[in-house]
């Protein structure tokens, strides 16, 4: 990919964020565009991300978007799922789509195999949301469970939309049994509601909404979160941070997230960059990304 190669050429930060949730397909770039958007989330420090899916055109793209920057800097992957908004479209397309590109399911048992840039690591964005309710509440708990199912099945990673849900959401994982790797994406719950979702072993990911002012609640979860179940993400382009906020967000900015988040639990920014990615490569189940190969010298003239 040229933008391996062009960063290759002129160095990049070291590559401490993961950007855990993003959705680069929304809207869709073009190759320069990309190129620049990746260029700087290179620059800094974000070595991996995760271009999430929330129906099946959206689904489509993400994978469309991970598979074209599979050899790039940032590697990417991607999700599939159904948002609670478009519950009512059906599951089924996005679930037919999710096993043809997942492949075949790891046998119970057997530890799954890491899965290189460009594949599919997630089911979602799915869950409930009650503060639109752009689809009926029980036509979203039906495709919720569903979608828990689904991963389970394909053992991969669950991506979890909550809001203004969380009895519903939780009880619903409860009674389904929760994935392995459980995400609870754009954390907005305070104190109490970080440890109903940790007791049932999911991860917390923390947004850009962590640096508002009116975001308390928030930043005490962020601190109360054990090492070993935190995340950071942008939902990029959605939700830019202090002091980007007004302007579409990108996955660069995951790094002031993450430097929020260290400032909160009191650690340097690096050592919580490098804590939050080995976390996603756990959850996602992801392949260590290829390094991109050096130019070719140029040779010397005459």
């Amino acid at each position: 990919a040229r933008v391996a190669r062009r960063l290759s050429a002129v160095g990049v930060a070291p590559l401490i964020w993961t950007d855990s949730h993003c959705h680069l397909q929304e809207p869709l770039l073009a190759e320069a565009e990309l190129e620049a958007m990746f260029a700087a989330a290179a620059g800094a420090g974000v070595g991996r991300m995760i271009c999430v899916g929330t129906g099946l055109d959206t689904s489509r793209a993400a994978v469309a978007v991970a598979a074209r920057a599979a050899a790039s800097v940032p590697a990417v992957w991607a999700t599939v799922g159904l948002h609670p908004h478009e519950a009512t479209d059906g599951l089924e397309p996005v679930a037919a789509l999710l096993r043809s590109l997942a492949g075949t399911p790891t046998p119970a048992g057997t530890p799954p195999q890491p899965r290189p840039p460009g594949s599919v690591v997630g089911v979602g964005e799915c869950g409930l949301d009650y503060y639109y309710e752009h689809s009926p509440r029980a036509t979203q708990r039906e495709v919720f469970a569903a979608q828990v199912a689904l991963a389970d099945e394909q053992g991969l990673a669950l991506v979890v939309h909550t809001r203004e849900a969380w009895d519903d959401t939780l009880a619903i994982l409860a009674e389904v049994g929760p994935p392995d790797s459980t995400i609870i994406h754009c954390f907005t719950g305070g104190r109490d509601e970080a440890r109903r979702c940790l007791e049932l072993g999911a991860y917390l990911s923390f947004s850009g909404i962590v640096t508002f002012k009116s975001a308390g609640e928030i930043r005490e979860a962020a601190v109360l979160c054990p090492d070993d179940k935190l995340l950071v993400e942008t939902d990029s382009p959605f939700l830019a941070p202090v002091p980007h906020r007004g302007r579409p967000n990108e996955p660069a900015f995951v790094a002031v997230v993450g430097e929020a988040v260290a400032a909160l639990r009191k650690v340097p920014a690096g050592a919580l960059g490098e804590l939050t990615t080995a976390n996603a490569v756990r959850a996602f189940g992801l392949a260590e990304p290829v390094a991109p190969a050096e130019p070719a010298p140029t040779p010397p003239r005459g």
